[in-house]
């Protein structure tokens, strides 16, 4: 009797039935766009963190930069040797990137904290470059300004580059960025941010070989073939390789053995960075906390710390999605919530003289309020369901369109701001301070979406039903007659 007096009450009542489950249908609808939206926020976001820091790195361990000693500029110098006028000549100055070296120990002792899953070491370096034709005797050069252009590939930017002249002497300045990576562990560290797309990446053999991975953007600039070999230092690296950055610019222009790193900066069982895996990503900050405790002196920068350091366009929609678009869906749920209780309540009070006489023909009060409740589930699950496909169409516009966001990587990522912040991304996060990325927003669905959007389907039905039942309980027979009167 409930099933066939509930169809037959449905059906008769369609349009008012389609206003109630409307109205739940766009609350529904805003809450699907607006958590599929965030959604892909965090994804895009996620992506500008890994191509910081690399696949699987949930933080990393450093020490911040000593300040230059009184009366010191800072800045390296560069000698040449007395040469006939005229004779190319050329210098290069191997220095350790951005922070204090840790000892290679460091790694070991990091991973045996609580809720580490694994932890590799790996050295940052720049390399500075000096080449030209300088007057007979020796030339001493300060780094400093006078320079020509800024950037490079890998994103070198801020580094002097291009060609001096002045005082007697005509000479280039190149300045490029060569990570040491642990080839034994290279599931983990900013060589996982790029995909080797030419040769092969390192072997785990190859500890303390002369080879080289070299970035795509760099190696087209310099000419550098797969095969082909790049001088460091005077030291010749064959180039095994040729990595393409998953997103943005790459971490480093040139990767080499963490050994073979080590030697060219003479930082012997040296590291700038501790790259670390945690065991849970839920207790990342229980994990930094320990690490901050038990090794004293380092930094610990989690991708959290990092992702504050983002903005441009990407920032800014995922913070109007996370704060305008939560508030302005839960409003409009509320709204639609009473809305359809007071439609509810109304539709009863116009079936006065129906359940009246009902009630005269020996229904109790519990029935009927149960028929009013159903009636209001079943428009609950109508309006979810139209809210589902209206939210899932949105999703899909939103995927299909992928307006381009942008992500500002400014300077205030780095240790000024935070006492050693740019750690997380090694060279990476150093290289890209004021760089901008284009990402393409998406907007994926997810089970747990569709769930919630369910269960607010079925949450408005009984709101509404509570609404209709409590006054539908409260309907006499007398009321009936009443009506008819």
């Amino acid at each position: 009797m409930f099933f066939t007096y509930l169809r037959r009450e449905l059906r008769r009542r369609r349009k008012a039935a389609l206003v109630v489950a409307s109205g739940l249908a766009l609350g529904i609808a805003l809450v699907i766009v607006v958590n599929s939206v965030s959604s892909g926020m965090n994804q895009a976001q996620d992506k500008v963190l890994q191509s910081l820091y690399g696949l699987g790195t949930d933080m990393t361990v450093t020490k911040a930069a000593e300040a230059p000693k009184s009366g010191g500029t800072g800045r390296p110098r560069f000698e040449f040797g007395a040469k006939d006028d005229g004779e190319e000549q050329s210098s290069d100055r191997v220095m350790v990137q951005g922070f204090q070296t840790l000892a290679s120990s460091t790694v070991t002792k990091v991973a045996g904290q609580k809720g580490v899953a694994d932890s590799v070491g790996g050295l940052s370096l720049q390399v500075m470059k000096v080449s030209g034709e300088f007057k007979r005797g020796q030339f001493k050069q300060d780094q400093s300004g006078g320079t020509t252009r800024q950037g490079g590939p890998g994103g070198s930017g801020g580094q002097p580059q291009g060609r001096v002249e002045g005082g007697g002497a005509s000479f280039d300045v190149n300045s490029y960025s060569v990570y040491g990576t642990d080839v034994t562990k290279q599931g983990l560290g900013p060589l996982t941010s790029s995909k080797v797309t030419k040769g092969r990446t390192f072997k785990t053999s190859e500890t303390d070989a002369k080879v080289a991975v070299a970035d795509t953007s760099y190696a087209k600039e310099k000419k550098l073939a797969l095969g082909g070999t790049v001088k460091i230092k005077g030291v010749k690296y064959k180039i095994i390789g040729i990595a393409t950055p998953d997103s943005g610019d790459a971490a480093a222009n040139l990767y080499v053995p963490l050994k073979q790193a080590q030697t060219l900066a003479g930082a012997k069982n040296k590291i700038t960075t501790v790259y670390v895996k945690a065991t849970d990503s839920q207790q990342i900050s229980a994990v930094k906390a320990t690490i901050q405790k038990n090794i004293s002196g380092t930094t610990v920068t989690t991708s959290a710390d990092l992702a504050d350091t983002v903005s441009g366009s990407l920032s800014t929609a995922s913070d109007l999605a996370a704060n305008v678009g939560k508030w302005l869906s839960i409003a409009v749920l509320v709204a639609a919530f009473l809305v359809a209780g007071l439609l509810t309540s109304s539709a009863v009070s116009r079936r006065v003289r129906e359940f009246g006489t009902l009630k005269a023909l020996g229904w109790k009060s519990g029935r009927v309020t149960r028929q009013v409740v159903g009636e209001a589930v079943v428009n609950g699950l109508v309006g979810g369901a139209l809210g589902i496909a209206v939210g899932l169409a949105g999703a899909y516009a939103v995927t299909a369109i992928s307006p381009t966001l942008t992500a500002e990587l400014g300077s205030g990522a780095g240790g000024g701001a935070r006492g050693g912040g740019m750690a997380m991304g090694g060279p990476g996060m150093r290289q890209s301070a004021g760089k901008t990325l284009d990402i393409a927003l998406s907007a994926p669905v997810s089970a747990t979406t569709i769930t919630l959007a369910v269960g607010l389907a079925v949450a408005g039905g009984l709101i509404a039903g509570a609404f209709g039942g409590w006054r539908a309980s409260r309907l006499r027979p007398a009321d009936a007659l009443r009506r008819v009167e």
